[in-house]
């Protein structure tokens, strides 16, 4: 939206410094933005006397004003310096003056609350207070925000305005945003902080040799108090939340504060589990030493730390495989590929596999093809690279639900993730299609920065995590946490030297119960095969049990009623399956049989939860469809219905952070990796139940299902099944979600509203909506459910169509290819 004193500030700026050489015009638009900011630096350096004029505020620019001395109430050596912070004020938000060129009482007042929202003292009362330093006029013409912005936090902004209040008037510390988020700048701001506390002589926010030493003689621990008890948890802050994997995911937070008491010393023994430093029994478990320290401030931690995994591109010979055996690895990443015209001969070798299985070692397949630069990352180059890895990792005979890692092997921005027709998405979206193209017999993780196997894993769904963390520089490592499913995170590159032999070798932390790792190959089963078997089984002994007792239910149903009827039972799914057969759950457990919880869905490697889609695909067996496709009904409950409702009340209880429902369902609605009460498995769950309900109802069986869902390609295409038959289209998936939520007349709707809702502290819809202007975000809530269905689909229709499209094109290139090879 246009603001008329941003307006203002382009047209003055524009006039009167156009003809200035290097000068370069901002947009006269109303509209803060980098552009105009750098126009009113360049007008500063003018009025300075700096020539030429450049689109940054450097060392020549800050000791320049430094000269002038503070600027303040009265002050009137230059006018159009003081119209130019006055315009800065204004961009940032703050009401800069009643009138231009003069630093009166109303500038005075402006530059006071700007300092209190970044945590500096305000300088005084009346015309005494609201200096402007240097340091400060510099803040004022950056686009840093000094109050919490969408997606920021107030225990964010809480440190970083601690930090600038400290820290200040240091001269190596620059002062920070108080925007609530965690960055890079804040980051670096934690080190320079440390550095000045630990006496280092000149702090420059690098972790280097001095930095570490000094860490390592201020271990914290339960019962310290004081400044490093607060730069510590203020780093564990930072890397919050730690992120608890299971059927039901739940996150772990912290907070700042000056004295490390038994909570503290809880985040600190789970943020030390979680990143595979310490676990319980350990001497250090719980204690802030070195190690912790490290892994809190930057991405390759202590990187000479224990580690039992590692990558390379050099052959495992026996020699090799021995020496790594020896000293303590256990896992080797090795590559599918090496592009023509490359010298560095690094793929996989005939016979190495066994060479390396032989010596009790696992392995994990990576592909690159360049992947150092935004223009290898397509989708078409995505699609052709996920077809060779799939022909590549079947020709070695890696086994069904391994996962292959793409290689991002540059620092790329964020605009370099989200951009297309070239971009990190883009591309993985094509990775997604190619494997899914041939079955999807293998699962696709990542490698990259943080940031890019974090949106990597939320936007296409990548199994696991191949984190850079040794690349610590890169801006996609600083101010971002572990992600959720890190599995590999490489922190040194060393040589080897075994006898006369030598090789290049990273050393990799590898996570317990994350990435598996390879011990054979050529292994027939798939990832969901004893899933299979054991539904099976179960439904022979269904068909048994209703032979031998005469009992008239559905075999299929006794199998659901079985698999769930421990965690899901009760009068709530009495009300919306019935209830279940104890006889025949003793019939099964007589005969050596037990709940299975969970199984990995052979389509995303994402394990699942059984006895969740049992009790959904039970409800739906017993609640038909509503007649009305924007209708809902007590089966939608089972499902996702019941899961949009405990949704609602979470939006509810985090409307401080996200006053947009539209914002919060993009951000939390079965997103890969992020933890939320409707979360991407629960999703698949609600899906996959439909699906088999529906099945079963028409007359066919669990069993056979199960094979032809996760085995034969079924699940490929399991949202837009979900969609067309449940929906059809976007604006009755809308509906049914506003009817489920407020106003559809099933009575088995009525009662689980209101214990989901109001059982979690949240507001019934129908009361909320009463507020005047409420009715328009229960409406986007409604619309960001149907966002998220049609994104889900979206994947699976769009890039069917591009299968066809582009296979022709990679054919016709892998010829190309294969055609250069054998020529030479």
């Amino acid at each position: 939206m246009a603001d008329d004193k941003v307006l203002d500030a382009q047209k003055w700026v524009n006039a009167t410094y156009g003809g200035v050489s290097g000068y370069v015009r901002c947009p006269e638009d109303g509209r803060t933005g980098w552009s105009t900011m750098y126009a009113l630096v360049m007008g500063l350096q003018h009025e300075l006397g700096i020539s030429p004029l450049v689109a940054s505020f450097g060392p020549t620019t800050m000791s320049r004003l430094e000269a002038l001395g503070d600027i303040g109430f009265g002050w009137n050596k230059n006018s159009n310096i003081v119209r130019i912070l006055q315009h800065g004020l204004f961009c940032k938000g703050y009401w800069g003056a009643n009138g231009y060129g003069e630093y009166g009482a109303v500038t005075t007042e402006a530059v006071k609350a700007l300092r209190v929202d970044m945590g500096l003292p305000d300088g005084g009362t009346g015309t005494t207070g609201g200096v402007t330093t240097a340091k400060i006029f510099k803040c004022i013409l950056n686009m840093d925000a000094y109050v919490v912005v969408a997606g920021g936090t107030d225990k964010i902004r809480e440190i970083q305005r601690w930090l600038n209040g400290r820290y200040w008037q240091r001269s190596a510390y620059n002062i920070g945003p108080a925007d609530g988020i965690y960055s890079r700048d804040v980051q670096k701001s934690l080190v320079i902080a440390l550095q000045y506390e630990l006496g280092i002589s000149a702090p420059n926010g690098n972790f280097g040799p001095a930095t570490q030493d000094g860490l390592r003689a201020h271990t914290v621990r339960e019962g310290s108090s004081g400044i490093f008890v607060e730069l510590f948890t203020a780093a564990c802050v930072f890397n919050e939340p730690v992120i608890l994997r299971g059927l039901d995911d739940s996150e772990v937070r912290t907070t700042f504060k000056s004295s490390f008491d038994s909570k503290t010393r809880e985040f600190v023994e789970i943020f030390q589990s979680f990143s595979q430093l310490y676990k319980q029994g350990d001497a250090n478990y719980g204690v802030g030493e070195y190690d912790t320290w490290a892994q809190l401030l930057v991405s390759m931690g202590n990187a000479d730390r224990r580690a039992t995994g590692s990558d390379t591109r050099f052959e495992i010979t026996a020699s090799r495989a021995r020496w790594l055996r020896d000293n303590g690895y256990q896992l080797v990443g090795r590559y599918l590929y090496d592009p023509p015209g490359s010298t560095l001969d690094k793929e996989i070798k005939p016979g190495e596999l066994q060479t390396i299985f032989d010596a009790g070692l696992r392995v994990f397949p990576i592909y690159q093809d360049n992947a150092r630069q935004l223009a290898d990352f397509t989708y078409s180059h995505g699609y052709q690279h996920a077809l060779n890895a799939h022909d590549l990792a079947s020709q070695y005979g890696f086994n069904r639900g391994t996962t292959i890692y793409f290689a991002v092997d540059y620092d790329a921005q964020q605009g370099e993730i989200d951009s297309s027709p070239q971009g990190i998405i883009t591309y993985f979206n094509g990775v997604v299609a190619g494997l899914a193209s041939r079955g999807k017999k293998y699962f696709h993780g990542v490698y990259g920065s943080r940031n890019v196997c974090i949106n990597v894993t939320k936007k296409t769904g990548a199994r696991f995590s191949f984190v850079s963390g040794m690349s610590w520089g890169f801006s996609g490592n600083l101010g971002y946490s572990l992600p959720p499913n890190w599995a590999i995170n490489q922190i040194k590159e060393f040589k080897v030297t075994n006898g006369s032999d030598t090789f290049d070798l990273d050393r990799d932390v590898w996570r317990l119960n994350g990435e598996p790792g390879s011990n054979s190959v050529n292994r027939p089963a798939g990832p969901a095969d004893t899933f299979i078997a054991y539904v099976q089984r179960l439904y022979n002994h269904a068909l048994a049990y209703k032979s031998a007792n005469n009992v008239g239910t559905n075999a299929s149903r006794l199998v659901m009623e079985y698999i769930r009827h421990e965690k899901y039972h009760g009068l709530t799914w009495w009300w919306l399956a019935n209830s279940y057969d104890g006889d025949f759950v003793e019939y099964c457990n007589s005969r050596g049989e037990q709940v299975i919880n969970s199984f990995t869905d052979t389509v995303t490697g994402y394990e699942l939860d059984a006895t969740h889609l049992m009790a959904t695909a039970n409800g739906f067996l017993e609640n038909s469809d509503p007649d009305d496709k924007g209708d809902a009904t007590g089966g939608d409950v089972a499902g996702w219905g019941g899961d949009i409702m405990t949704f609602w009340a979470d939006w509810r209880n985090s409307v401080e952070e996200y006053a947009s429902p539209l914002t919060f369902c993009r951000a939390k609605l079965a997103i890969p990796g992020t933890v939320s009460s409707f979360g991407y498995t629960d999703m698949i769950e609600d899906v996959d139940g439909y699906l088999l309900a529906k099945h079963v109802a028409g007359g066919g069986n669990i069993a056979a299902w199960m094979t032809s869902h996760y085995n034969n390609g079924g699940a490929l295409s399991r949202f837009r099944s979900h969609f067309d038959r449940r929906w059809q289209t976007a604006s009755n998936a809308k509906s049914s979600c506003s009817k489920l939520l407020y106003g559809a007349i099933d009575s088995k709707i009525s009662p689980a509203r209101f214990a989901l809702i109001t059982g979690a502290g949240a507001a019934l819809p129908g009361d909320y909506i009463l507020i005047p202007g409420n009715g328009a975000k229960f409406d986007d809530f409604c619309q960001g459910f149907a966002d998220r269905q049609l994104a889900l689909i979206g994947l699976e229709n769009t890039l069917a169509a591009k299968y066809r499209q582009n296979l022709k094109t990679y054919r016709e290139q892998a010829a190309k290819r294969a055609a250069r090879r054998s020529d030479g």
